[in-house]
Parts: C-alpha cells; structure tokens; sequence
C-alpha cells in the first residue's frame, strides 16, 4: 500500500498538480485546502507524511506545524511555500519542518525530498521502550518523556534522542551521528547537528541538569550530569 501524505495548500492549481503527480508516483495524496481543515485531519488521521503550505486561510501552517508538534507528533513535514529568506526558512525548521521547498519548484525534487524523509523514517526500526537516568522514549507510540514530563520533539530531535539512548555513556563522532540520524554524507563545514543538538538540549534540560555532554574535539554523549572527563 502507497504511502499516505497530506497535502494542506489552499492554491487549488498547484494542488490538484501535486495531488495528481503524487498518486502517479504511487502515494496515497489527500488535499485540504485552509488550516482549519489541516488541523483536523491532522490530529484525527495518521500520515506518514505531510506536505504544509505557510499562508493558509483559518490558520497559518507556521501555527499549525507548531500545534502539531507539541502534541508530541512526529511525523516528516516538508513546508512549501514562496517565503524564501532565509530567516524565513530557519523560522520554519525550528518549528518543526524537516524540509523546505520554495515555489515555483520543480516536482521531480519535491519527489526525491517525500521519497528521501520516507526512507529515513523507514529505517528508524519501532523497539521496546529505550530508557536512561530519567529519560524514556517508547518509538513504538512516539512518547517521549523526562522524568514523567512529556517531551514535544521535532521528528529530528525524536531520532537523534533515540541515537543517543541507543548508545549510552558513548563518545559519538559528529559524523557517526550524522551518517545514522541524517541517513547522508557528512559534512564537516555545517553546523546543522550543533543546532539541533541545542535545540535538544534545552528541550531536556527543562526538566533536570545536562545529559548531553559535548567532548571537546570527539563529538557527544549521553551520560550522567557531572561525567568524568574524557582522557
């Protein structure tokens, strides 16, 4: 069975030809057309994917997105959108979107992004309950929570914990953890894993003291608040 994506855009031409380009490439694509309708099929279905347009007539897809994710879903969000500045775009991914697809596009890449994230998230296997100190997370239902507070995670940050409580009281190279959560080549000149490690970092330190230690010139580990310098 074809994977479900929903496409919330209120531009009905651009919509019926990503619908339509999408069930050809054989997804299941089901459009709604104004951020009221979003939210509702939101929270009341399951996707493995959705597409999101910023300006929305009910609500904005910038206040969706954010919605959406501290109720603890985590399911791959690509924004497509005309705004283009980058500010714009870093606003967009803090708030949870994995990807960014500016318009006018071209389909063939908004393709290769959908069929990219899919098969990151396919890799990322469902097992029991990963616990550590004071941290669980269940990826079978997605919960994740710090000393019994709930923990509203980007789909990123839901897989970089997971690396980490997979491998506990382990020095990780930033290209080790790169090539696992990222599912790509590293490189070494973005700064892409620093942020969302901070991003993390903050979201977890809510609740208690740091539990993920940077190691100068080696990379990070999850271990016990006050570690023992690493030799």
């Amino acid at each position: 069975m074809g994977k479900k994506i929903l496409l919330i855009e209120d531009d009905t031409e651009i919509a019926s030809y990503i619908v339509q380009g999408l069930n050809e490439e054989g997804f299941l694509a089901e459009h709604v057309n104004d951020g009221k309708k979003g939210e509702e099929k939101l929270h009341n279905n399951k996707w493995d994917l959705v597409i999101l347009d910023w300006w929305l007539p009910g609500r904005d897809g910038l206040t969706l997105l954010q919605d959406f994710r501290a109720s603890g879903k985590t399911t791959p969000v690509i924004f497509l959108t005309a705004r283009d500045a980058i500010a714009q775009r870093v606003e967009g991914l803090k708030a949870g979107a994995e990807d960014y697809l500016c318009k006018p596009f071209a389909f063939d890449e908004l393709v290769a992004r959908v069929q990219g994230l899919l098969k990151r998230t396919l890799q990322e296997q469902p097992t029991g309950p990963l616990i550590h100190l004071d941290i669980l997370l269940d990826p079978s239902t997605e919960r994740a929570e710090r000393k019994g507070n709930p923990l509203s995670l980007t789909a990123r940050e839901h897989a970089l914990l997971v690396y980490f409580l997979r491998h506990p009281e382990k020095v990780l190279s930033r290209a080790t953890i790169f090539e696992n959560v990222w599912k790509d080549q590293f490189d070494e000149n973005s700064n892409t894993i620093e942020v969302h490690v901070m991003e993390l970092r903050k979201k977890l330190e809510k609740f208690g003291p740091r539990l993920i230690h940077t190691v100068r010139g080696r990379g990070y580990k999850l271990g016990h608040p006050n570690p023992t310098p690493e030799k």
